[in-house]
């Protein structure tokens, strides 16, 4: 039998093992066997009489529990036995704490010590209290968001939709008594910034060479960056390759728009926002990757993320409140719904990487895929607006943004959605058009925006 997540052997005594012993203890507990060798065959112990009452003491006075200490006996020979159970509270030796992970002992620093730590006291980082912010203070542009997503989920009653802030943030257990909670505030506070800094997107397109050509930060509540991110991703980083079928206009993207969907949602939610560092999205020629922060579950690597798993988020509150807007699933299938619809689709799958604490999800461009001409084929006039999609500020994009969710969109609802004002909604579009962009078709009141080009 060897040595696994809950079994060490030890041929002598060592007061270094306290340490063992505060791995075990602060996982799911475990046994060490004291006068054993690494093939779990007995050794046997000549002091055993006094590791019995030595080792017992200091477990109690170093460590503070009190597991069980047995005296074994095989052939003659004596071992010890110490069982450990899994303690409800952090156990420290000497200021530091450690952890048991698979036949393996772990010092907890940093970001991983403090997970371990709101775990253990049942405090998850994004339950935690925040004072300086009121329910008054929240963005009713991302609860309008959220429930025009969670309406067509129907993951929610119709009750619950319809409920005030308040009502709406307690069934989403985002209040603790009275206070809004982290995941509260980032999920509907426009400027998560001020209570967690690094709490944005930031894009970049490069070219070869790692030559910065442009990029974007889009900063907002989590329900707003989730609206927003893809469809700015689609709009100006990505384009289609065109081809025609008889009247029928194809347009095929280097990267699956569903599974990168998938992926972003995933790094808002389970990223260690504690790291105050963005989510990173870096587009080059040949591939997407998209980069968070994050703490996996003990004992996790990239074979247990990448295969069949329970949910287990990082961010619980967080999680939820993505699930019942439809944008997750709670079944820990997201990945496997990504490489699903990669194969599906004829895309290449993309590659988990963890690089540090950093979390990588590396799409390769679809195999064969080259970027398109300006000019449409089939004798068409070029389309102006597939040169000049790069050139667009971030104004012209969230006006944009708003057109492809509602063609039928006014001026000045477009004003109110993006809050951006009427003269320069005004100024935007007019410069769309001269871009040759956007048109508008139909009488002023009942017309329709067209977007042309493959945007």
């Amino acid at each position: 039998m060897p040595e696994d997540q809950n079994i060490e052997w030890k041929t002598s005594w060592r007061d270094e093992y306290l340490k063992w012993i505060c791995g075990f203890a602060n996982a799911q507990g475990g046994r060490v066997y004291i006068g054993m060798n690494d093939k779990g065959q007995v050794t046997g112990l000549s002091n055993y009489q006094q590791l019995m009452e030595d080792i017992p003491n200091k477990i109690v006075s170093i460590l503070g529990i009190m597991p069980e200490v047995n005296l074994l006996e095989q052939n003659g020979m004596f071992y010890i036995e110490i069982n450990v159970a899994p303690s409800s509270v952090p156990v420290n030796y000497k200021g530091e704490y450690h952890y048991r992970c698979g036949s393996t002992r772990q010092q907890l620093k940093g970001a991983a010590l403090n997970d371990f730590l709101t775990r253990k006291t049942g405090i998850r980082w994004d339950a935690a209290t925040v004072t300086q912010l009121g329910i008054e203070d929240l963005d009713r542009g991302s609860f309008n968001i959220f429930r025009r997503a969670a309406r067509g989920s129907g993951r929610l009653s119709e009750a619950d939709l319809n409920a005030p802030p308040a009502e709406l943030l307690e069934r989403l257990h985002l209040l603790d008594n009275g206070k809004l909670t982290r995941a509260a505030v980032l999920l509907f506070y426009h400027d998560p910034e001020r209570v967690q800094l690094g709490c944005y997107v930031k894009i970049g397109r490069f070219t070869e060479g790692s030559q910065l050509l442009y990029q974007d930060e889009l900063h907002g509540s989590l329900i707003e960056l989730a609206d927003k991110v893809v469809e700015l991703l689609f709009l100006k980083y990505f384009k289609a390759k065109v081809s025609y079928n008889k009247e029928l206009r194809m347009e095929r993207y280097p990267y699956p728009r569903a599974a990168v969907r998938e992926v972003v949602y995933n790094a808002l939610v389970h990223c260690n926002w504690a790291d105050c560092v963005p989510v990173q999205i870096r587009v080059d020629d040949d591939m997407l990757m998209i980069s968070n922060s994050c703490i996996l579950p003990w004992g996790w690597g990239t074979s247990e993320l990448t295969g069949l798993h329970s949910s287990r988020p990082f961010n619980p509150l967080i999680a939820n409140t993505f699930f019942r807007a439809g944008y997750i699933e709670a079944w820990g299938r997201g990945i496997n719904t990504v490489f699903d619809y990669c194969r599906a689709n004829n895309y290449p799958e993309p590659i988990y990487k963890i690089n540090g604490s950093d979390m990588n999800v590396v799409f390769p461009a679809t195999s064969g895929y080259v970027e398109p001409d300006a000019a449409v084929s089939g004798g068409n006039s070029p389309v102006n607006g597939v040169n000049n999609r790069n050139k667009l500020s971030q104004n012209e994009i969230l006006i944009m943004m708003e057109i492809q969710a509602d063609a039928s969109i006014t001026q000045v609802e477009i004003a109110k959605n993006t809050g951006i004002s009427r003269r320069n909604v005004q100024t935007c579009i007019k410069n769309l058009e001269q871009l040759g962009i956007l048109h508008r078709s139909g009488a002023r009141k009942t017309g329709k925006w067209i977007i042309q080009g493959h945007l």
